[in-house]
C-alpha cells in the first residue's frame, strides 16, 4: 500500500495513494493506523482524497481508526471524501458514525476546536490525583 503520513504537531494527516481502498489494502490500513496510534498520536486525520472505490473491507478500516483513536478522547477524522465513498457511506449510513470533514483546512479546524474543548478536562484530570 502507497501512502504518506504527516506528523504534525497535535495530528498526523494520512494519506493512502491508492484508488481502491478493498479487501488487499484494508488490513495493512488497520495495521498503519494502529501503529500511528501505538507511536503517541491521539488524533489523525485520513486524507482520502486519492481514494475512488471502497468495499466492506475498507468500511471496516474506517470503523477500526473511529474506535481506536475515539478512545481517550482522541479524534479521528475523514478528509476528502470523493462522491462515490459518500454514497457508500451514506446507504451503510456510517457518515453519521464517522467524523467527515471536507478538506484538510476544515480538519485542522475540527482538531483545533476539539483541544480548545478537551483541553480543561485534561487539566482536572491531572489535578484530581
Amino acid at each position: 500500500m502507497k501512502y504518506s503520513i504527516d506528523k504534525k504537531e497535535q495530528y498526523v494527516i494520512f494519506t493512502p495513494l491508492e484508488e481502491k481502498l478493498d479487501s488487499l489494502l484494508a488490513p495493512k490500513l488497520k495495521s498503519e493506523l494502529l501503529t500511528v496510534h501505538a507511536e503517541g498520536y491521539g488524533k489523525l486525520v485520513l486524507d482520502m482524497s486519492y481514494v475512488k472505490y471502497v468495499d466492506s473491507s475498507g468500511l471496516s478500516a474506517l470503523l477500526v481508526g473511529d474506535r481506536e483513536y475515539g478512545n481517550n478522547g482522541g479524534l479521528f477524522l475523514i478528509s476528502g471524501v470523493q462522491d462515490h465513498v459518500m454514497k457508500l457511506l451514506q446507504i451503510s449510513m456510517l457518515d453519521k458514525k464517522l467524523n467527515i470533514v471536507s478538506d484538510l483546512e476544515e480538519a485542522g479546524e475540527t482538531i483545533f476546536m476539539h483541544e480548545i474543548e478537551n483541553g480543561s478536562g485534561e487539566d482536572e484530570e491531572e489535578t484530581e490525583d
